[in-house]
This record gives structure tokens, C-alpha cells and sequence, in this order.
């Protein structure tokens, strides 16, 4: 199987994530910015992440493939939902999104490996946010207004070890916020978003805060 993805995107993440934790071989394809054709041939819109099964037929959207690659073997994550993890996501989602958004146009992302592709996602990303040089400028009230968020999370994390749907959704956020210098990760969401990324064999974004 081949899974088509932005190397940024917290959807394919998702999908990524749980490829990982089920140990289930996956070969990875990344889409470049910009390229509207390949995803349309494949399922008919541009969105990733797209799982292309070994018989030759197409899959979107990041929760049915999770759904899909959960049941190759014992399910791991079709026990119910965690309600106070997915309030969580909720809640931190559109504020995460106005700081990790304009960082990911400036990372180091496959599918931005050349000029054109970096900016045409930076003009998708303005058309979506507006200037993401005024929100790069607001990061110390965004910061000041996701803190909170973290640490409340904190408790919620502590010694968990259970996976089911609810950390497939949450990890991705975390991963994404991880681009954000500036921001600290208590203590248990910390070692809860390490343990999952080598667990699920994808990695963090610490190294290119910014």
C-alpha cells in the first residue's frame, strides 16, 4: 500500500499515526504543493491524506483510512471516544491553527521542496488566515492564549497508556504545536506526544520551532 501525504498536514498524520501503532508496512508518497492533478485522478477533489490499496483502488479521508488500517488485525482504536481528550481538540484547534499554520509555510516539508510549491501553499494559506505575517506578529498573545490549553491538558495525559480514536485525532495537534517555539509542553504531555511518535514511527516538529 502506498499513502499519498503532506508531510505538515495533521490529517495525514493521522493516518501516518496509526499505520505506526498497528505496525502495519506502509510506502510513503509525498504530493507537492501546488499539484491539483494527482489528487484529483485519484479521488476526485485536492486532499490528502489518499491511501492508494494494493489493488490499485483509492481511499480518502484520514479517518475512514484509519478505520480501514485499524481493522487489518486486531482492532486498537474503535473503542469509544475519549469526550474530555476530543473537548480538548476542540477547543485548541483554531487558536493552534494561527500559530502553526504560518510556521508550517516556512518548514522544512517535502511537499514544499521547491519555490513554486512552497508558494503556492503560502498563497493557499493567506486565502484561508489572511497575512500570516500578522499572525507570525501575534504570536506572543497566541501563545499567551494556547499555554493555558497545554497545561490543562496535562492532567488529562498523565500516565495514560490506553490508545483508541481519540489520541489518533489529538496526537496530530500536538505534533503540529510542537513547530512552536515558545510554547511548553508540561511535563506528561511531553512524554505522552515522544511516546507516540516512536511508537507510531512519526516524527515531532521540536527541531524546527520557530
Amino acid at each position: 500500500m502506498r499513502l499519498h501525504i503532506y508531510e505538515h498536514c495533521p490529517f495525514c498524520t493521522r493516518a501516518r499515526l496509526a499505520f505506526g501503532l498497528k505496525d502495519v508496512p506502509v510506502d510513503l508518497s509525498v504530493i507537492l504543493e501546488g499539484d491539483a492533478e494527482t489528487p484529483i485522478r485519484m479521488i476526485g477533489k485536492k486532499a490528502v491524506p489518499i491511501l492508494e490499496k494494493d489493488d490499485g483502488s483509492f481511499m480518502g479521508e484520514s479517518l475512514d483510512i484509519v478505520r480501514f488500517v485499524d481493522h487489518l488485525g486486531t482492532p486498537l482504536f474503535d473503542g469509544p471516544a475519549d469526550p474530555a481528550l476530543d473537548a480538548w481538540i476542540d477547543d485548541a484547534w483554531k487558536p493552534g491553527l494561527k500559530l502553526f499554520i504560518p510556521r508550517f509555510t516556512k518548514g522544512d516539508f517535502a511537499e514544499m521542496a521547491t519555490p513554486d510549491a512552497r508558494e503556492a501553499y503560502r498563497a493557499r494559506e493567506e486565502r484561508a488566515f489572511g497575512d500570516l505575517d500578522a499572525l507570525m506578529a501575534d504570536t506572543p498573545a497566541l501563545l499567551a492564549q494556547m499555554q493555558p490549553k497545554l497545561d490543562a491538558l496535562a492532567p488529562l495525559l498523565e500516565g495514560r497508556s490506553a490508545i483508541g480514536i481519540s489520541d489518533i485525532k489529538l496526537w496530530p495537534v500536538l505534533r503540529s504545536l510542537s513547530i512552536v517555539k515558545g510554547l511548553t509542553f508540561p511535563a506528561p504531555v511531553r512524554a505522552y506526544a515522544e511516546d507516540l511518535s516512536v511508537r507510531g514511527k512519526v516524527p515531532l516538529l521540536f527541531d524546527q520551532a520557530m
